[in-house]
């Protein structure tokens, strides 16, 4: 028995001494340093659990690893041909055989990106999540009590996700990104709450998300957006009805057909700021990081109006009187009309 103990291991001395003397062979440190034939980038897959010969055979099948035999020997000679790590990985022009077994070692795997919009509901995110390729839906089309997921159990789900490109690795689920997303949106709420300007009539950071989706879905130009945030929390301060259009257009829901009735502005419910005084009872888009921004950092304005120019430049018209936006809607509907109405023409 110690025998066949001794000749066993003395067998595995040699090899360990004749793979050692291969990778130090001149020629074979050339080819592994030798650029591998990627003539673009490729995306290759480790799957869970393959073994190094595996990855190596699938390598050469797509010829992309021109001596595979030779890879697995100087991975085995590192102590490495267990520690590949599963995941999707990006292989660029120049990368070489070392470098390439250092990122299956070190998982530096490929990330995938998604960008939740400013201004999306939360529907429209939940969409748009199903059909990314590269993340795993495990939510229904409209969840119940999702914000339960985070540890906000009875908390609206609209406003709660910031909007940004996240990064993640294939395969990742729907809920770890939105979990990613919400805790960015409470990073970002907390500090501009915290760096909020003295005397805003708002009572806590929830309100103050809910003024940035308003101001989120009012503003087309960023630097429209604290001018809008100071005339809505102007209105707030003097006690006056936000009559915030997006507000009403958000109650609406599918019924909204993509013009608002002086009937919609007169039907009551929980989301119709002209008929009902303050703020509504949640936000109504997901307000990026500079709606938040500029909510909790307002200009200062006497302004308690404003009106689209009409010009189609997505600039608005501020107002500090009733008259005065009077007067600037009668321009703006002037406008509308003579880009409604073709110019006639004028022959000899």
């Amino acid at each position: 028995m110690k025998r066949r103990l001794l000749f066993t291991g003395l067998i595995g001395v040699a090899l360990v001494a004749l793979v050692a003397g291969v990778i130090a062979g001149r020629g074979a440190r050339r080819a592994l340093d030798r650029p591998l034939p990627l003539a673009a980038p490729v995306v290759f897959r480790v799957a869970p659990g393959a073994s190094l010969e595996r990855v190596a055979g699938e390598l050469h099948r797509r010829g992309l690893l021109p001596a595979p035999f030779l890879w697995t020997l100087y991975a085995r000679w590192r102590g490495e041909s267990k520690a590949l790590r599963a995941g999707e990985y990006e292989l660029r022009p120049g990368l070489n055989a070392r470098r390439l077994l250092e990122q299956f070692v070190k998982g530096e795997i490929l990330l995938r990106s998604f960008t939740i919009v400013d201004g999306w509901r939360v529907a429209e995110l939940l969409a748009a999540m199903r059909g990314d390729p590269y993340l795993t839906t495990t939510l229904p089309p409209n969840p119940a009590g999702l914000m339960a997921k985070f540890g906000a159990s009875g908390v609206s789900a609209e406003g709660q996700f910031l909007p940004e490109t996240y990064k993640f690795p294939r395969g990742t689920t729907d809920v770890a990104l939105l979990r990613m997303a919400h805790e960015a949106l409470l990073k970002t709420l907390a500090a501009a709450w915290r760096s909020r300007a003295p005397g805003l009539p708002l009572r806590d950071p929830q309100q103050l998300l809910i003024v940035a989706s308003i101001v989120e879905k009012e503003s087309a130009l960023p630097g429209e957006r604290a001018e809008i945030a100071g005339v809505y929390l102007h209105r707030l301060a003097i006690g006056m009805r936000l009559q915030a259009d997006p507000t009403v257009i958000y109650g609406l829901g599918d019924r909204y057909r993509g013009r608002l009735h002086s009937a919609d502005l007169r039907s009551d419910g929980p989301y119709n700021t002209y008929t009902r005084a303050g703020l509504p009872p949640t936000p109504i888009a997901l307000p990026g990081a500079a709606a938040i921004e500029a909510s909790a950092h307002p200009a200062k304005t006497d302004a308690l109006y404003f009106v689209a120019s009409g010009k189609g430049d997505g600039q608005h018209v501020f107002s500090a009187t009733l008259a005065e936006q009077n007067a600037a809607v009668r321009r703006y509907l002037a406008h509308l009309k003579r880009r409604e109405t073709p110019e006639r023409a004028i022959g000899p």
